[in-house]
């Protein structure tokens, strides 16, 4: 696999301004908007997991997390 390959695949941190590699997939959907069965994804770095977390909580979207990978 070429660089560019690999720099195509790669999931990026969500987080405004982050370019790191996420790890967790945050599935968040906003009950006024969409349907309950709908998952929307936010990807998350480490260093951003929790406040991109916490930020949905509060507003009351985040319905799950899971790998970023999706395993």
């Amino acid at each position: 696999m070429t660089e560019d390959a690999e720099t195509d695949t790669a999931l990026v941190c969500s987080a405004k301004g982050c370019t790191a590699t996420a790890t967790v997939a945050l599935l968040w959907n906003n009950p006024k908007l969409h349907t309950a069965d709908r998952r929307k994804t936010w990807l998350a770095c480490d260093a951003h997991t929790r406040t991109l977390g916490d930020f949905l909580a509060a507003r009351g979207f985040l319905r799950e997390t899971a790998p970023a990978d999706g395993t």
